[in-house]
């Protein structure tokens, strides 16, 4: 079933935060954060959210801790567990309250999408195929572009598109025109077919 796909990510340090709603947000996602983990209980018994994303070294309250709290609320929803201190331990206890993964950081985020997309299609949740097209659309020119070397303002002055605009397609905030995409693959040296990816 196609639903606007809610994610929460607790960690304590507000850079990783901001870095994992932007990353998550450009693909489709809503995402809120917290860096404080003795808030997300209430946060979750008052709103809807499919994923939860939790740090597992936290001050105030460490990551097993607030999940186990979370599993007397809620034993179904789905729990990534990420952190930069990954032991056997943690990743046993993490899997007694059945998360569904168990990731180190630092991450690479072309990977950690895809384990977001993959937990979301066991559940029976996915963007719906409009979405999922802009989203796959936006990440191909990106990747592309990067791969080239190419900064948006390059990308701009071949295309003859705004900076915000490309930034808004890459995003997938906004839907390109066939146009648009044709002079953006036209820049990139690229078929307009592969900007589509599998589509």
């Amino acid at each position: 079933m196609a639903v606007a796909v809610n994610i929460l990510v607790v960690d304590d340090e507000p850079d990783i935060c901001e870095y994992m709603k932007t990353m998550l947000e450009a693909s489709g996602y809503g995402v809120t954060t917290l860096t404080d983990p003795t808030q997300a209980i209430e946060k979750i018994r008052n709103e809807e959210f499919h994923v939860l994303i939790i740090d597992l070294m936290m001050p105030k309250m460490d990551g097993i801790s607030l999940i186990q709290n979370i599993r007397k609320i809620d034993s179904d929803i789905a729990i990534v567990v990420f952190t930069g201190y990954p032991s056997v331990e943690t990743a046993v206890d993490a899997l007694k309250l059945s998360v569904s993964d168990y990731i180190k950081k630092p991450f690479d985020p072309d990977e950690f999408r895809t384990k977001i997309s993959e937990i979301l299609k066991r559940k029976g949740l996915y963007l719906n195929p409009e979405e999922e097209l802009h989203r796959t659309i936006g990440h191909n020119i990106r990747r592309i572009r990067k791969d080239r070397d190419l900064t948006l303002k390059q990308l701009s002055r071949r295309t003859g598109l705004s900076v915000s605009l490309l930034s808004q397609i890459e995003r997938a905030e906004s839907s390109a025109s066939v146009s648009s995409l044709y002079k953006i693959a036209a820049a990139l040296g690229v078929k307009l077919t592969v900007l589509f990816g599998e589509y």
